[in-house]
């Protein structure tokens, strides 16, 4: 329509600086090196319109003050005049410039700036709209809680990652979210993420932080920064881990993160799922700090997914038992109780014991259906002892973290006793350190509470082995402490382990606790324990476990008699 004039349109932003949007007639090396440049009174014709909000037409680039500092630029090009007419937004705010370049020095003509007005309103609506469909995008890819980049941004990213790019995948999790909410509530919750995200963003800054939801981060680390994996981890650590108020309580954040690097042909898929098996192997060995994914986890984890399968199948088909291993009264012998441990029986008939499939009860669900397993064996066995008369006081079941993940523990044993008329006092739950205080998680302190409220005995097995035990021992409930065998491994006279197991003792009779000693081996070892006040043990110097048949028999020649049965109550 214009012959001889070149349109150009800029868009200002929020910055005040402008940045080419269109000027398909122009040199792009021109277009280019007007981008960010900042409006003013002396800034060309556009910079100059833009910052007086009203139209700028300059007849004369070469002698115009208004262009002394660009001029240079612009003759280079042969660009002599140039007219420039702001772009106001629907709001009255200036979206960018419209101008018209000429080739000679003069000034538009009636005509040109005819159409320039005519332009200004579709420029308007043009910019509004991109700006909409911008905000939208932004808002799609953005997370709304921490305004970090969310998954959807995160996935556009990677896919722009080519094969052959050197980089690394850094996934974080935020550890006790689930305790900070039920002790704290959400918003204390939610609280640590947006304070976990701005301490992440600012100790990975210029790289982006992504958010990909719940209490896990990523980053994306380049090829200037995949040397330094470990430096950059232990700065993220670092600053996450300062005390944070968060709804008005202090918390103490920590993280775990899961590293992988490419290489070796890895998609940008099997990246993400090394950084994930990283993460995950790192929450199980190092919670606080991190792993990188290598040979070794990878072994790990195909050898926790075999045993995972390995046992599923075999609950299916009904090949996990109960086995027992007596626990006995050391003066005498006599059987006072039995500890239950699960056995696999392979296709072949094979009986395998629990620490070769221990890796399988890593997988929640599997350590769940094994548990109501085990339930279901042991509610048979001692109904049908109790039925034939055999004198017994009580039997040992091991429980996982994931048993208390769920609300039906209690009514699963409840309806499985009840089905064989077993009272529940003969029950007594074991629960290791580990899972009792090693996850801080409130939440499995209080359903050991709840089930002791409702009858149930609880062992803390393996003790001494874990988290500052005699210390937890004032606030966490329990009714017995197994001492753990390294402990009784130790025993004699000058040895270190005799003066850890009589101060055991000690601190648990004063307060009312009942001791077990595993892993009784020798004669000697039972001796030291009865001299120093240990009643009660196991270990292969009375028995291995035995299945529920033979175990049958072992009571019924060495089972606690019904006229020893009040003192044995008063040490079992």
């Amino acid at each position: 329509m214009l012959p001889g004039s070149y349109a150009s349109i800029l868009t200002l932003d929020d910055d005040g600086r402008l940045h080419p949007c269109a000027g398909p007639s122009l040199p792009k090396d021109y277009s280019a090196a007007l981008d960010n440049l900042p409006i003013g009174p002396l800034v060309g014709s556009c910079g100059t319109a833009a910052y007086l909000q009203e139209n700028v037409d300059v007849t004369d680039i070469e002698h115009d003050p208004r262009w002394a500092a660009y001029k240079d630029l612009a003759l280079s090009y042969g660009l002599k005049a140039c007219c420039s007419s702001p772009i106001f937004g629907s709001k009255g705010t200036v979206l960018g410039t419209l101008a018209l370049y000429f080739r000679e020095p003069r000034s538009t003509t009636p005509f040109e700036q005819s159409v320039v007005v005519g332009c200004l309103p579709l420029c308007m609506i043009a910019l509004e709209c991109h700006e909409r469909l911008q905000e939208h995008r932004r808002l799609a890819f953005t997370d709304a809680m921490t305004g970090l980049p969310n998954r959807g941004k995160f996935g556009e990213v990677v896919k722009m990652i080519q094969p052959a790019d050197d980089w690394s995948l850094l996934l974080l999790d935020v550890d006790n979210l689930k305790a900070v909410n039920d002790t704290f509530g959400h918003a204390t919750g939610d609280g640590l993420i947006s304070t976990i995200a701005s301490r992440l963003l600012e100790a990975v800054s210029p790289l982006p932080a992504y958010r990909l939801g719940g209490d896990e981060f990523a980053i994306i680390l380049d090829q200037s920064s995949t040397s330094h994996v470990e430096k950059i981890v232990s700065q993220v650590l670092a600053v996450i881990s300062a005390p944070a108020v968060c709804g008005g309580h202090t918390v103490l954040p920590t993280a775990t993160i899961g590293i992988a690097r490419s290489g070796n042909g890895c998609s940008v898929t099997d990246i993400h799922h090394h950084a994930d098996i990283a993460l995950y192997h790192a929450k199980e060995m190092s919670r606080g700090g991190f792993a990188i994914y290598d040979a070794t986890i990878a072994s790990a984890i195909s050898k926790r997914s075999a045993a995972i399968k390995s046992v599923a199948a075999a609950l299916k088909e009904d090949r996990i038992e109960a086995w027992y291993q007596p626990i006995v009264r050391i003066d005498t012998g006599d059987v006072v109780g039995v500890e239950a441990l699960a056995r696999m029986r392979l296709a072949d008939g094979t009986i395998v014991p629990a620490a070769q499939f221990h890796e399988a009860t890593k997988d929640a669900q599997v350590a769940a259906n094994l548990t109501r397993q085990m339930i279901k064996c042991v509610s048979r066995d001692i109904g049908h002892w109790l039925r034939i008369g055999i004198p017994f006081q009580h039997v040992g079941i091991n429980l996982s973290a994931a048993d208390f993940r769920g609300t039906d523990l209690q009514e699963i044993f409840e309806t499985a006793f009840a089905k064989e008329n077993v009272p529940l006092q003969h029950v007594i739950l074991e629960v290791t350190e580990s899972v009792y205080l090693g996850e801080r998680d409130q939440g499995v302190s209080t359903s050991i509470g709840e089930l002791r409220k409702a009858g149930f005995k609880v062992a803390l097995d393996d003790f001494g082995t874990g988290f500052a035990s005699l210390t937890h021992l004032i606030t966490v409930p329990v009714d017995i402490i197994k001492i753990d065998k390294s402990f009784i491994d130790r025993l004699g006279p000058e040895d270190v382990g005799t003066g850890i197991v009589e101060g055991i003792l000690h601190i648990a009779e004063r307060m009312g606790i009942r001791v077990i000693a595993e892993g009784i081996e020798t004669l000697a070892q039972a001796r030291l324990l009865l001299e120093r006040g240990c009643t009660l043990g196991q270990g292969y110097l009375y028995s291995k476990a035995l299945p529920a048949d033979e175990m049958t028999v072992l009571l019924q020649r060495r089972g606690q008699k019904p006229d020893n049965s009040t003192r044995a109550k008063r040490q079992a």
